[in-house]
């Protein structure tokens, strides 16, 4: 008999928001048939089905500017590609929050992307995205791809200058498949360089036909995450003055500039305004890859016997670092899932002043939160994925792709989206020079006690953080005394500032799982918030939390010694008090049936 879901975790799995007809589109938009591939398929012919069952998912679900206007569907729509197949997560992401949510976002009110927006919200193109270029590190803060305007034709000429600004990657390989590229280029008007503003571009016509102007070059194939990857030169490519996603911005019949948003500075930071959308995307995608990996590793261990000569044929779980990684994987799982709920009740897809002025990067000034959490998450995924993934064994890797996609998947978007350590740094940036940012208030003593309880470990988290940003801002600030430029006073302190922005991103995850365990009165929880499994989950979360950090807050002086000890003693409490639930919390993460043990295979089946 099939154990039965607890009805308070379902509904935080499912998401609220949601209608059941729009559940439905959903499930239809990736049905069970795209959970895996033919064998055979050589990788230009994976990629044509691959990009099949997204113009099938995109006419399935609901049209694509309500999902943009809807992070709760669009999540939900993306979290089942990511779990079905992760390359199709992939372009499904590019589809719609990088190649149509900057016509939407940009090019309001304007009639010239109408032919771009209509083709892609059809599914008769699909989309792409041109921003980093292969050269050099942190292109996209400098592309140096220009688009220049032409008085005469009334067009954008868009040029990449040499070999080092060739934009890539790009998802522009496939020779059949019709595209329409977002590009990001810096515009150059009246000898200055305006800002980097976006260009709706089709880059392959009906049958993949490539326009002049337009290079594809075809990247060797991959395993890592499947896509059909290329580098694209531009080479005085010219488009209608109407493929500009001006935002505002004009170019009068004198030919003089003027862009509302301000400088070039403020500018970068407008067009990186995509990301809050993209931030969701990825951070619901780390949740769902969370859950199918810890099912996965349940139903391998569940039922599984070891002939191991300490206890030959006891059950696997019987062995507690089995049995502990199993409801440890469950716990991160539903973790991340309380953390991707409170991200899809965020609306906005534009910058809205959310974080500090950029140095280095723009994510932090689009918006900071989001932004740390999605390098936080991607974290804590592939960190799950993976342990999942050898806990599985040797079925895990060869049996199924399944874990290894996923893993692929947690991998690639460390760097994707933003990558992790600029965003890190960045936070860090702005811890130190007190940006629009404001150090934890730690209320009285440390608790003593329960190291499971939201209390302890919020305080250790809260202490950490402000332990470590009162020494990174004095290192820098006595560097500056010294006369160190800027290069010279982060260089030497870039370990100490990924270790404080980490400790800042610790925290706010921390805060929000804790406000799941101890909902307060007035606010909008997420489901199951402050129902005891959940409260237990997420203890053995934080327990994880503890052990993974241990060696920051015992140098930090948070922690006394003895810490591990303790953390090991609670966490076999709390995973006896979660047995009885284990298969509950598993039924609970409603995984579609597709999503099997690697065991499942069986030879000559």
């Amino acid at each position: 008999m099939a154990t039965a879901p607890d009805p308070d975790l379902l509904r935080l799995v499912r998401g609220t928001g949601l209608t059941d007809k729009t559940r439905g589109l959903l499930e239809e938009a990736v049905p069970g048939e795209f959970f895996g591939y033919p064998d055979g398929l050589t990788a230009q012919d994976r990629h044509a089905l691959t990009y099949d069952r997204l113009r099938r998912a995109g006419l399935a679900a609901p049209p694509a500017a309500e999902l943009l206007d809807d992070p709760p569907a669009l999540c939900a729509l993306l979290e089942r590609a990511a779990i079905a197949d992760p390359g199709l997560f992939h372009v499904m992401l590019l589809h719609y929050t990088l190649a149509l949510g900057p016509i939407l976002l940009f090019g309001s009110g304007q009639e010239g992307p109408g032919a771009a927006r209509a083709s892609l919200e059809s599914m008769e193109s699909f989309g792409a995205l041109l921003m980093t270029e292969v050269g050099r590190s942190n292109s996209h803060l400098a592309p140096r791809t220009l688009a220049r305007y032409d008085p005469a034709t009334g067009e954008f000429v868009l040029t990449t200058p040499d070999d080092q600004a060739v934009k890539f990657p790009t998802n522009t390989a496939h020779p059949a498949i019709p595209k329409i590229a977002a590009v990001y280029a810096t515009l150059e008007h009246g000898g200055r360089e305006r800002g980097v503003f976006v260009f709706a571009v089709p880059l392959r016509g009906p049958g993949g036909a490539v326009p002049d102007g337009v290079a594809i070059v075809p990247a060797p194939d991959t395993t890592g995450l499947m896509v059909d990857y290329a580098a694209v030169r531009l080479t005085g490519l010219r488009v209608p003055y109407e493929a500009w996603l001006r935002d505002g911005a004009t170019i009068g019949d004198a030919g003089r500039f003027h862009d509302p948003v301000g400088g070039p500075a403020a500018r970068l930071t407008r067009s990186m305004g995509i990301g809050p959308p993209v931030w969701r995307a990825i951070v619901s995608m780390s949740a769902a890859i969370t859950r199918a990996a810890a099912g996965v590793l349940h139903a391998h261990a569940a039922d599984r016997v070891t002939l191991g000569r300490l206890a030959p044929l006891r059950p696997l779980t019987d062995y507690r670092n089995v049995h502990e990684t199993v409801l440890e994987s469950l716990a991160s799982a539903y973790a991340l899932t309380v953390v991707a709920a409170h991200v899809k009740r965020r609306r906005g897809g534009a910058a809205r002043a959310a974080g500090p002025a950029t140095a280095w990067a723009p994510w932090s000034a689009v918006d900071r939160d989001l932004a740390l959490l999605k390098a936080a998450t991607t974290m804590q995924a592939q960190e799950t994925v993976s342990r999942c993934r050898v806990s599985s064994g040797a079925p895990g890797f060869a049996a199924t792709d399944r874990l290894n996609g996923y893993r692929g998947l947690a991998h690639a978007y460390m760097n994707a989206g933003g990558d992790n350590e600029l965003i890190l740094f960045d936070t860090a940036r702005a811890m130190a020079d007190l940006d629009r940012y404001e150090p934890p208030v730690l209320a009285g003593a440390a608790p003593g006690g329960d190291l499971a309880s939201p209390a302890v470990w919020l305080h250790l988290a809260r202490d950490c953080e402000l332990r470590l940003q009162r020494r990174l801002a004095g290192r820098i600030e006595a560097a500056r005394a010294a006369g160190r430029d800027g290069f010279e006073a982060w260089n030497d302190n870039l370990s100490l500032a990924v270790r404080t922005a980490t400790a800042c991103a610790d925290r706010t995850v921390l805060e929000i799982l804790a406000a799941a365990c101890d909902p307060e009165p007035g606010t909008e929880p997420v489901p199951a918030a402050g129902t005891r499994v959940l409260r237990r989950l997420l203890g053995l979360h934080a327990l994880g939390w503890l052990e993974r950090r241990a060696g920051v807050l015992l140098d930090e002086g948070v922690a006394a010694p003895g810490l591990l000890e303790r953390v090991w003693e609670r966490r076999r409490s709390v995973c006896d008090a979660l047995a009885p639930d284990e298969a509950s919390l598993a039924a609970s993460l409603e995984l579609p049936p597709e999503v099997a043990a690697p065991t499942a295979f069986v030879p000559g089946g």
